[in-house]
């Protein structure tokens, strides 16, 4: 008896990538590893399973409900699939460090996986890039990773972003001016992150719920709703707090910062002091960045920040490390959105493809391919038998721009005849210049 045919479909949060998005994809990829490699950043490639032990204790326990277990059968070692890049980061940093060389500028472009619950925008499977710089404790590394960013936003062509800049020594800061406990800063981190979507009153009315002071809520929501352009945004908070040793260092490394962004030509319009922003993991130690789109408002592209106490939890002494996560899948969707992707990315990675007019000419077609492969031309042999038109409707379908047509007149001559499907043009090349030709027509 056969065996039941079996619907295909994948589990829930997971997607294929056909040919046409896997391009557009490893278009954004290409240019990011550009921008990666130009600051001097290196790759690294962590497993996808880590050892529970790894990574539980790390992200707070409202992430913590969202890693997936991953145990085989029988398996004595505990294990799970990453949540991130970070906490794999610090192992690795911790596990060779008589092999890595301080400061460690690394990068890694890599799926992780979530138990979320899947809906528009939000998978269980889904690719992070991450780029952190490992040792240097001073101001200006955390500049060097927000100059890293707008210039990945501005190479894949967005002009309209922002990059929203606090401190978590200043939010501790301002918790403590207002009177809020240390017991009770969690939960304050946690509401102000909301402040986006629910604004200064829900913010306050969840504080309130949470049992704090309302004098304290109302002393907190008037210094995060504070909005002054630049530097005088920080003057603000600074003449209301000033002394509480927590906020004057978390405004100390946020003037440093500013001043090193000047250095490296950051632009100022792509850059603000948000003391709403929070970012929601719990490892955070200093300044803290998230990135928006912001004509038209399309959400967040990349968070990160300083974590200095993250590597200590796998080795004795601890490295100051800062860093950041671009969004990258949702920069995808935001570059087919806005239309950023280049006119002449097409959906396949063939750049010309070698007819055969009939059995005669078979074997010069297949020589003719090879002879273009050598030349580092992407060449297609078509392979089935089907008359001229077909192939040229094969090619057209598939968005090839070529067609070279080797028949016995061409042959006899020595060379090929070109077409390119764009606008229909032909030309005749010599097979000694057919490469220089093909790439003349493709320009």
């Amino acid at each position: 008896m056969p065996p039941a045919k079996i619907a295909p479909r994948l589990p829930k949060g997971m997607r294929d990538f056909l040919p046409a998005d896997m391009l557009k994809r490893e278009y954004v990829f290409g240019i990011v590893r550009e921008v990666f490699h130009l600051y001097g950043f290196e790759p690294l490639q962590t497993p996808i399973l880590e050892l529970k032990e790894t990574l539980y204790g790390k992200y707070g326990e409202d992430a913590e409900k969202l890693i997936y277990a991953a145990q085989h059968p029988g398996g004595k070692e505990e294990v799970a699939m990453r949540y991130d890049l970070t906490v794999p980061l610090a192992r690795v940093v911790a596990q060779y460090e008589n092999e890595i060389k301080l400061p460690f500028k690394r990068y890694q472009l890599a799926p992780v996986f979530r138990a979320e619950r899947p809906q528009r925008g939000r998978y269980r499977e889904f690719f992070q890039c991450d780029a952190d710089i490992v040792g240097i404790g001073g101001m200006v590394a955390d500049a060097e990773i927000i100059s890293l960013i707008t210039t990945v936003l501005l190479r894949l062509g967005f002009q309209q972003f922002s990059v929203k800049i606090n401190n978590r020594k200043l939010l501790t800061g301002m918790g403590q001016y207002s009177g809020v406990t240390d017991a009770q800063l969690p939960d304050l981190y946690r509401s102000v992150d909301k402040f986006d979507k629910i604004g200064a009153e829900g913010v306050e009315k969840e504080l309130l719920e949470r049992g704090i002071a309302a004098e304290a809520v109302a002393r907190m929501i008037r210094l995060i709703t504070t909005h002054q352009p630049g530097l005088a945004n920080l003057d603000v908070v600074e003449q209301e707090m000033g002394t509480i040793p927590a906020a004057a260092e978390g405004l100390s490394e946020l003037r440093q910062l500013a001043a090193h962004l000047v250095d490296m030509n950051v632009p100022e319009a792509n850059i603000e002091f948000d003391f709403t922003m929070v970012r929601g993991l719990g490892y955070y130690t200093g300044p803290i960045f998230e990135t928006l789109i912001t004509e038209p408002n399309l959400g967040s592209v990349t968070g990160g920040g300083r974590y200095d106490d993250l590597v200590g939890l796998f080795r004795k002494d601890s490295l100051p490390t800062v860093g950041t996560s671009l969004g990258i899948e949702r920069i995808i969707d935001l570059m087919d959105i806005l239309n950023l992707y280049p006119p002449n990315l097409v959906g396949t990675v063939v750049g010309v493809l070698v007819a055969v007019v009939n059995d005669e000419t078979r074997q010069a077609a297949t020589q003719l391919a090879a002879e273009l492969r050598r030349g580092g031309v992407r060449t297609e042999l078509y392979m089935q038998d089907k008359g001229l038109g077909k192939q040229f409707d094969y090619a057209n379908k598939k968005g090839i721009p070529l067609v070279a047509v080797v028949g016995p007149d061409e042959l006899a001559q020595g060379v090929v005849k070109l077409k390119r499907l764009a606008d229909g043009s032909e030309v005749t090349s010599p097979r000694a210049e057919l490469v220089a030709r093909i790439a003349e027509l493709v320009k």
